[in-house]
Order: structure tokens, then sequence, then C-alpha cells
């Protein structure tokens, strides 16, 4: 059985997904729970906290993706297993990226380790791209901070595809995921060699 600080966190989650930040509260959240504010605030002070906890329960998630796929091997698969698992891994925490703009002007500590991650995963991203160039999968830089660029670019429409999915049809499902995910696997395809565009064909239509 869960403990109590645990429900309330998965709860909220729910709440805030389908309501959006600024129609869930405290209150809104114990209610649904079924107890008083009281109980709830012995285990969150604040709301910030309730977001503050999703927020870092979303970054263990995907940090755990990337121990396990970023491996010294150098196969395309690694850089779309990643990509897939972040975009589903989005969604599940989707109000914090329909309320992007928001959570970062509002929380300067959730704002803060966004920063300093991003330099993480640009790091990553460009370890995994030199396993790729080392594996003859993508080819060399043609002009200066080509995949420094691609990797902003990824995180650019990482963080905001959620808003425009929501944006065009007001819903999400998985094939809109699927769609997405695409779209972002698509994005290595002109940087691939011969070889990549191979094991990129055999992983398209497997």
């Amino acid at each position: 059985m869960k403990k109590t600080k645990a429900v309330i966190l998965d709860v909220a989650l729910e709440l805030f997904n389908n309501q959006g930040l600024s129609k869930v509260t405290l209150r809104t959240i114990a209610n649904k729970m079924g107890i008083s504010q009281g109980n709830l605030n012995y285990h969150f002070k604040k709301r910030e906290d309730i977001i503050e906890a999703l927020y870092f329960q979303l970054v263990k998630n995907i940090d755990e993706n990337f121990i396990s796929e970023i491996q010294p091997k150098n196969s395309l698969n690694a850089l779309f297993s990643i990509s897939n698992s972040i975009m589903k891994s989005f969604y599940e925490y989707r109000f914090i990226f329909l309320d992007f703009v928001q959570v970062m002007r509002e929380n300067d500590k959730i704002k803060a380790h966004y920063l300093q991650l991003m330099k993480e995963r640009e790091g990553q991203f460009m370890k995994l791209i030199d396993l790729l160039i080392e594996g003859g999968f993508i080819r060399l830089e043609m002009i200066k901070n080509e995949y420094l660029n691609l990797y902003k670019r990824v995180q650019v429409v990482g963080d905001f595809w959620i808003s425009s999915a929501i944006t065009a049809s007001n819903y999400v499902t998985e094939e809109t995921i699927l769609g997405y995910t695409e779209i972002m696997n698509q994005t290595i395809f002109p940087y691939l060699t011969e070889k990549g565009r191979q094991e990129y064909e055999l992983f398209v239509f497997d």
C-alpha cells in the first residue's frame, strides 16, 4: 500500500495533467483524496513543493533511462530508445510542459536545476554523437557547432511538442506520441552515413 505522500503526488499529477496548474490548489488535491487540507499540509506545506517533487520524479525517470541506454556501444538504437522513452515520460508529466514558462518563472529551484540539467544533457548527447561518429553511423561535422545546434533543436522540440499537439487537436493519443517521436528521430537522418541509413531503416521498419 502506498504511503500518503506518494498518493498525494499521484493524485496531484493526475489533476495537474487534466486541469492545468491554474485550476489546481492544495484544497483541490485534498478534496480529491478525501482528506483535510491540514493533513495534506503535513506532507507538503505549499503547492510549489508538490510541483518540485513531481519535477524531480520526472528527472529521476529520465536519468534512469540515460544510464540504461548510454553504454559504450555505437548504435543508433541507443539514440532512438532514449528519444522514445523521454517522449513518453514527458507526456506522463505533461503539465510541466503545458505550463512550462509558468513553472520556470515561478519556481527558482526548478529553473536553476533545469538550466544545469540541460548542460549535462548536452554533454551526454555530444558523447553519444562521438560514439556514433566513431562507429561510422554519422558523418563528421561540416560546419562549426553543427551537432551542438542539433542538440538545441532537439531540446526545443522536446520541451514544446506537447503544447503544439494540444494546440492542434486538444488531446494527445498514443499515435500522437509516436508521430512526434518520429519527428524527433528524423532530425538525425541528414547526418547519417550510408551505414547509418541502413540501420535507421532497420529501426524504422522493424
